[in-house]
């Protein structure tokens, strides 16, 4: 079906006032019924494929070439539909990077999430805060746009883009004081209907789109759009304009709001205000995001989602059908509105419209079908990205390993920690004043620690370190998060953790396994910082572990106050540590851990041992014992241990005998 489309401008209010008068197919009877879905995409994050350009492998659980068979699906479903993408697309992968500031894209040729988004047929976008990350000239160009702004030449050209209608209504320009994008549009569709005698009709319908940005991009991007553009709150500005959509005949309003939800007392500055926003009249739907959860969702236990008012089994906010998709292509968003026609307008039946999400991972575990039409449209930029990845971003003076990470070694970790301790630090510094005076840490744990057999270890070789390299110190996609913890909090931290170890008895002359593999290794998360040290005693039970624990030299008062710097997972509840289920979280981070990591290096240089992996917080607590304390690892890799100045291990056998490659080794645990 061939769209009318209903553009706002300032310039020609005339134009509006005709759109206003497009007829509802001209004879849809009252009381005709349809069903429209609004498929959503949200975080895309330039994910086009399902290839991790840090790992240089495929990754089937990620990618818009997967999501786009749940869209062929969706449509083949719901043949009245619109595709909308709710912003963070341009930004957040090496390829991302790579057509931004390594390879620029020429002005003749979009994105290649646009390539890709085009191909699909994108109904309406909106904005997120990463779309700002390169600065308004190269938005103002990937966009196809003419941003009236300081620092965008006024004779600019109109370059390629993406050829759906981008909206954003609370970002302004400083210089006209006018949206930086347009700030709705109303899209008219032919949709099938049928009438109350069970006939099918044809009908118009007019939806109206209308798009929000966090307005803390403001402080998060300040060096790009300081000066050049301003931005006002959500709420106020959809009480602005929701009316007017209204009276151009918008017959559904839907808002595309790059944001979660937050039940905080509202402010023009905060950062997930679509609680707020379901609450202004006129919304009919919101397509939501930033967050990077999946909703609804009724097993989530994400305290947002708990909310008064929000039903994450029925995916409402205050009774309006609300969808987020995740992130990355792993999920499509599908609302849909069962309409009915009053004579003067379709209205949403919300006792019969559905909200769910869709993931691109069947219930066997394997994962739908890459659309084969994607991968060529993007084939060279593919290609040019990898070659990126593969350049270095620094060096090393020593081997960064997980192989002993489990008794002591630390140099995996620390590097990781020092970077996550420095942003937060910088942030703290200059964006949340309040919390200026407290001590900031940092958790870290070994993702890759022989689960999956003797090749399941992080090895950073010594030497220049590329991209993919670094990523390998930081395994997952997360996000970085702040916790608030006090003393006594982070103690229960540090007991959860040291669930690691079984109990071990001193007295028995058995030979005795140190690590519970119940408890994998992502779990054990640790400090490494000269500020803090702490005990692990193996031989108490669990939760009774972490002794001699001190700060600054002193015993921990339990009542002192820190920020910790942790991931997404964990500070949400992943791993059931105690008090961390999401209410502590006072930073969620718009940057990756990951990508953290590598600025942190970029800036460094050169990474040494002494300044970037000999810091050691904890040690197990010293006990004789009777037999040997024995553990697994890959084999011949007893140099790496004394290097890291672990001098109580040894190896006994080069083959467990577990089937899986690993050696046995044992530890002193009275050195």
């Amino acid at each position: 079906m061939r769209p009318v489309v209903c553009r706002f401008t300032l310039a020609l209010p005339t134009l509006l006032l005709g759109c206003a008068g497009l007829p509802h197919g001209g004879t849809t009877p009252v009381g005709a019924q349809a069903t429209l879905a609004l498929l959503e995409t949200t975080d895309l994050h330039a994910t086009v494929l399902g290839y991790d350009y840090y790992k240089l492998k495929a990754d089937p659980s990620i990618g818009l070439e997967r999501t786009a068979t749940l869209i062929k699906q969706a449509r083949a479903e719901f043949p009245n539909n619109l595709l909308l993408d709710n912003g963070d697309a341009i930004q957040g992968t090496a390829l991302a990077d790579y057509q931004a500031l390594v390879a620029p894209v020429p002005c003749g040729q979009p994105l290649a999430i646009y390539k890709a988004m085009n191909a699909l047929g994108v109904d309406g976008g909106g904005i997120g805060n990463h779309e700002f990350n390169y600065g308004l000239a190269y938005l103002n160009q990937v966009t196809a746009s003419h941003f009236d702004v300081d620092g965008v030449p006024a004779d600019a050209p109109r370059c390629a883009g993406p050829n759906f209608p981008i909206v954003l209504a609370n970002i302004y320009s400083a210089k006209t004081r006018q949206p930086l994008f347009e700030p709705y549009r109303i899209l008219a569709r032919q949709i099938s209907a049928t009438g109350p005698d069970g006939k099918p009709v044809t009908a118009t319908i007019k939806i109206g789109i209308i798009g929000f940005a966090p307005t803390v991009v403001m402080s998060w991007d300040k060096h790009w759009l300081e000066g050049k553009v301003y931005a006002e709150g959500v709420r106020e500005t959809a009480l602005k304009y929701i009316p007017q959509m209204r009276a151009q005949g918008a017959d559904l309003v839907v808002a595309i709001s790059h944001g979660g939800l937050d039940g905080a007392p509202y402010s023009p500055e905060m950062e997930n205000a679509n609680y707020y926003l379901a609450q202004v009249p006129g919304v009919d739907a919101m397509m939501i995001g930033h967050s990077h959860q999946p909703f609804p969702d009724a097993a989530s236990k994400v305290p947002e989602f708990g909310l008064p008012n929000v039903d994450k089994a029925r995916g409402t906010v205050y009774g309006v059908p609300a969808v987020m998709a995740n992130l990355w292509g792993k999920h499509l968003g599908v609302i849909g509105l069962r309409l009915k026609y009053d004579g003067k307008a379709w209205v949403v039946d919300k006792s019969r419209t559905t909200v769910e999400v869709r993931s691109t991972r069947n219930a066997d575990g394997s994962y739908a079908a890459a659309d084969p039409a994607i991968a060529p449209l993007v084939a060279a930029e593919h290609e040019a990205t990898i070659g990126y990845v593969k350049t270095p971003v620094g060096s090393s003076d020593f081997r960064m390993t997980t192989y002993f990470a489990d008794v002591g070694d630390t140099s995996a970790i620390e590097v990781v920690n020092q970077a996550q301790t420095a942003y937060v630090q910088n942030y703290v510094n200059a964006n949340m004043p309040q919390y200026a005076a407290l001590p900031v840490l940092s958790m870290a744990s070994p993702f890759k620690a022989g689960a999956a057999g003797a090749g399941d270890y992080t090895d950073v070789k010594p030497g220049a370190l590329a991209l993919n390299n670094v990523a390998d110190l930081y395994l997952y996609p997360n996000a970085l998060h702040v916790v608030k913890v006090d003393g006594a909090g982070l103690k229960a931290w540090l007991e959860k953790a040291a669930e690691r170890f079984n109990r071990i008895d001193p007295a028995s002359g058995a030979q005795q396994e140190l690590v519970n593999t119940a408890v994998p290794g992502f779990n054990f998360d640790m400090l490494s910082d000269a500020d803090i040290s702490y005990q692990i005693d193996v031989t108490k039970p669990a939760g009774q572990r972490i002794a001699a624990l001190r700060y600054k030299g002193a015993a921990l008062s339990p009542a002192q106050e820190f920020l910790v710097a942790t991931n997404n997972y964990r500070a949400s509840g992943g791993g059931a540590f105690p008090g961390l289920d999401g209410g502590k979280t006072v930073l969620a981070s718009p940057d990756a851990s990951r990508d953290v990591l590598i600025a942190y290096i970029q800036q460094q240089k050169n990474v040494t041992r002494a300044r970037n992996g000999s810091t050691r917080s904890w040690r197990f607590a010293p006990v004789a014992t009777k037999g040997a304390v024995v553990f697994h690892s890959a084999p011949n890799m007893v140099e790496l241990a004394r290097e890291a100045g672990l001098k109580a291990v040894t190896q006994l056998k080069t083959d467990d005998g577990g089937g899986k490659g690993l050696a046995l080794y044992a530890i002193d645990l009275a050195i």
